[in-house]
């Protein structure tokens, strides 16, 4: 891709997600976007089909950006706590998206997408780890863990990331590896 086109395609992304902070997508048009942008409508159309394809292609970028990551590519020599952190950190090296990304009425897909990611690599480690466990309760298991860890990161990122990254790995690695025992009062029942 040549630089006049990366710029243009930045450019487009940038108005639009600046736009999309302030009002729901069924309000963004094309036409404002050109307008802000400072582009006409047929360069818009040679790249996107309309802001749902824009929006589409953004995410899909952020999702390999998350794919090609280092941790995902070598899992299985990682731990929980590397692993979240290096996600964590391209969420925050990425605020404005994941805040619009976990804001919108697509965030389910879009979380679905990334426990996917994370759960293919892990199911794969843990059935070389523990070859007898049974298929179920492993799924269980993963499922469990990512769903949560899922909403943790959602908080973190709904307080505006307020938690260092660090904090937030070793908070979710403890949940994983030792469940939220260590966090709930114990109370002796009499």
């Amino acid at each position: 891709m040549d630089r006049r086109t990366k710029y243009t395609k930045n450019i487009i992304k940038e108005t639009f997600l600046n736009s999309l902070e302030k009002k729901d997508i069924s309000s963004i048009t094309v036409t404002e976007i050109c307008k802000i942008a400072d582009i006409n409508r047929g360069t818009f159309y040679r790249y996107y089909v309309d802001v749902y394809d824009l929006l589409k292609n953004i995410e899909q970028e952020f999702m390999d950006e998350i794919k090609n990551s280092n941790s995902i590519e070598q899992m299985e020599n990682h731990s929980i706590y590397s692993f979240t952190k290096e996600i964590l950190t391209i969420f925050e090296n990425n605020k404005k998206l994941v805040r619009i990304l976990f804001n919108t009425d697509r965030n389910i897909y879009f979380l679905n997408e990334v426990v996917e990611v994370a759960y293919d690599k892990c199911i794969g480690r843990w059935e070389k780890i523990q070859p007898e466990s049974k298929g179920y309760e492993m799924e269980n298991a993963v499922i469990f863990i990512f769903n949560g860890a899922l909403g943790v990161i959602n908080n973190w990122i709904k307080n505006d990331f307020s938690l260092s990254i660090d904090e937030v790995a070793k908070s979710i690695e403890a949940c994983c590896m030792n469940g939220a025992r260590n966090y709930i009062p114990k109370k002796t029942v009499k």
